[in-house]
């Protein structure tokens, strides 16, 4: 059975305990992840756009790899986002190449890498610029947990599909054994950290691990899918916010369209914008964190919000006909985990 870290809380789940336990990663081709692009790529420019399929790689070894075929520094190189090395991923990269033909990528490819097309762009790819990423997962031999069956499951499963589960921050934003948060409470304690990616990582987890203590507080109170007086809601697609300290019919119509969405703090700089019952309990939460809060405050970050509800689109599922694999369709926005829908589901077993 799948635990947390020692430094890493179980936190809670909005669906109950599990009721099964599943086999995750068995082999790459259980996970697989497609990158949506959030702009349309226009042809021309000094930019090459590179789809590639990776399986068994990480995403800064695959920029390495297409930096020194190209010949060009691993900083021409953009991606919009990391994807999992143990996964079947396709992936979008960025080449400057200024005033150079395309390279013959043939050389490069093997059977865990493939170029699968390419086009001209004007700009850089920038991390974050992506609409969705989908998903295709297979849990392999599910194991009921006593008094549950596949009836049960499939239910929980349309109960997810319909409600959407907490948005927590997956395990992976805390490093291997919850590391980049062990190593943040180091450096906000006073160890320097001169390299810029590793403090950024530290910096993540710090304020990812502040954002999911709020949510696990409203999943615990049963709130974390409703309003409360006082709560900063999120326009849906959108960073944009207002502050709803009055509560009416036609708020409460805009949340059921999913027009606006509840929101919890990614801590920085700045007052908290939550007033009354939201405040109230956002300040409570994070009243015992002044390590964290402070040092992401001295770090220069501003404050930000966060869906607390995360989406589901397109769910689907099916039992695959070899056993009690279950494979799941769907996709998410940007920045949202695949492991906060499966933890709502089953119990991991790596």
């Amino acid at each position: 059975m799948s635990t947390p870290s020692p430094l890493l809380p179980d936190w809670p789940r909005a669906s109950g305990n599990p009721i099964a336990s599943a086999a995750i990663r068995s082999c790459a081709e259980d996970f697989r992840v497609d990158e949506v692009l959030s702009f349309e790529i226009d042809g021309a420019g000094e930019h090459l756009m590179i789809h590639v399929c990776k399986r068994n790689q990480n995403t800064a070894d695959v920029a390495q790899k297409l930096a020194r075929h190209a010949g060009v520094k691993v900083r021409d190189i953009g991606y919009a986002g990391l994807k999992d090395r143990n996964a079947v991923t396709t992936q979008w990269f960025s080449v400057w190449l200024p005033g150079k033909p395309d390279p013959d990528w043939s050389a490069l490819e093997n059977d865990d890498l493939k170029i699968l097309k390419g086009q001209r762009h004007s700009r850089k790819l920038q991390r974050g610029a992506l609409r969705a990423n989908h998903f295709v997962i297979v849990l392999r031999d599910v194991e009921f947990m006593p008094q549950s069956n596949r009836a049960a499951l499939e239910q929980r499963l349309s109960i997810i599909s319909e409600q959407g589960v907490p948005n927590y921050f997956g395990e992976q934003r805390f490093g291997r054994a919850g590391k980049n948060l062990t190593d943040a409470t180091a450096m906000f304690g006073g160890r320097r950290v001169k390299d810029r990616h590793r403090r950024g990582l530290y910096l993540s987890a710090a304020r990812s691990f502040l954002f999911n203590e709020v949510v696990a507080e409203r999943v615990r109170k049963t709130n974390w899918n409703m309003l409360l007086p006082g709560e900063v809601l999120l326009l849906a697609g959108s960073r944009s916010y207002f502050v709803a300290e009055l509560l009416n019919a036609e708020i409460e119509a805009r949340f059921s369209a999913d027009d606006v969405l509840p929101s919890g703090p990614l801590w920085g700089r700045g007052e908290l914008p939550a007033r009354l019952e939201a405040q109230s309990l956002e300040s409570t939460v994070l009243a015992e964190q002044s390590i964290y809060r402070e040092g992401l405050e001295q770090a220069g970050l501003k404050q930000e919000r966060r869906a607390l509800r995360l989406s589901i689109e397109n769910f689907q599922w099916r039992w695959l006909p070899e056993g009690q694999h279950l494979q799941l369709t769907f996709g998410l926005p940007t920045g949202c985990y695949a492991t906060a829908v499966l933890r709502e589901l089953v119990d991991l077993r790596h």
